[in-house]
């Protein structure tokens, strides 16, 4: 009887730690992420040219850089720039797009939108970009929520042909216009369009305000196609005001990182995470690059 319940217990140990063994070898076998830092341009407060700006943005530990278009930086400056500096334009981010609306009751409105997305896009492609950041819509007392929906789709299927035929995404980005507040939401607005040329911009710091990057993230999937990396606290929010949630530096705030890395893990995603935090100089920007690669690490 003893050596039989001996034998049982040390079967059972040794399960347990062959279980322990294979968890820990598949964690150490794991793939490292395939996360590419960039930031917004505007963070890069030194640097009078925009080589100069590109070089610093590259010393820091950058690879990439969103920029605004339409913009008044002419294409032959952002390719110099780039060809100089080995710094990748990543994409760009619709520069009107809050003024002038896919869902605008005007309908000259909604056509200089669709001008401005057509020219986001043709510059993306120009500087060798894959994604246009796009907010599609805003609901307030003159634009509701079915006419929101209904008009930024209609707006958005006249553009994706262009968006194919350039192979640029366009990005929808979850931000406080109260529309697409729900990730299921999201993905059925973005199915609709039936096209893989639209995808979703997540920005991590934005939807701590009202839901979980984690959940966006496991809904989203492979409709996923860029990040931006900021964080919020809700403390500073309830204690100070709205806005004060961002006056927080990077995995200081209430970003669930860990379980946001392994979301993305599960989705499979890879590709370009875009810091979108204050603006300030070289030092500065090392240092979130070294806060970028510790929320990466998670």
């Amino acid at each position: 009887m003893f050596d039989r319940r001996r034998l049982l217990v040390s079967g059972g140990a040794f399960a347990l730690s062959a279980a322990f063994m294979s968890r820990l070898q598949a964690q150490q076998a794991r793939a490292p992420r395939k996360l590419r830092k960039a930031l917004m341009l505007y963070m890069c407060r030194d640097g009078k040219t925009l080589r100069e700006k590109f070089e610093i943005i590259s010393r820091a530990g950058f690879e990439g850089v969103e920029l605004d278009s339409p913009s008044p930086i002419s294409r032959e400056e952002v390719l110099a720039a780039r060809d100089a500096t080995g710094l990748a334009v990543c994409g760009t981010v619709d520069s009107v797009h809050w003024r002038k609306q896919l869902a605008d009751p005007s309908a000259e409105v909604r056509k200089e939108a669709v001008e401005a997305l057509e020219t986001a896009l043709r510059d993306c492609h120009a500087f060798g970009g894959d994604s246009v950041l796009l907010v599609p819509a805003i609901v307030n007392t003159t634009v509701d929520y079915k006419s929101a929906y209904e008009r930024s789709q209609s707006e958005l299927r006249r553009v994706l042909p262009l968006a194919a035929e350039l192979k640029v995404k366009i990005g929808i980005e979850n931000v406080w216009n109260d529309f697409l507040l729900s990730p299921l939401e999201a993905a059925r607005y973005l199915d609709e369009l039936e096209s893989p040329w639209v995808g979703w911009h997540l920005d991590c710091g934005n939807i701590v305000n009202y839901g979980h990057g984690e959940q966006w993230v496991r809904i989203l999937g492979k409709r996923l196609c860029k990040l931006h990396i900021k964080d919020y606290s809700r403390k500073r929010r309830d204690g100070e005001g709205l806005w004060k949630g961002f006056d927080v530096a990077l995995g200081e705030g209430d970003a669930n990182w860990k379980a946001l890395m392994a979301a993305l893990d599960e989705v499979g995603f890879a590709g370009w995470a875009s810091a979108e935090v204050a603006a300030g100089d070289e030092a500065h920007l090392r240092d979130v690059v070294a806060r970028m690669d510790r929320i990466f690490s998670a």
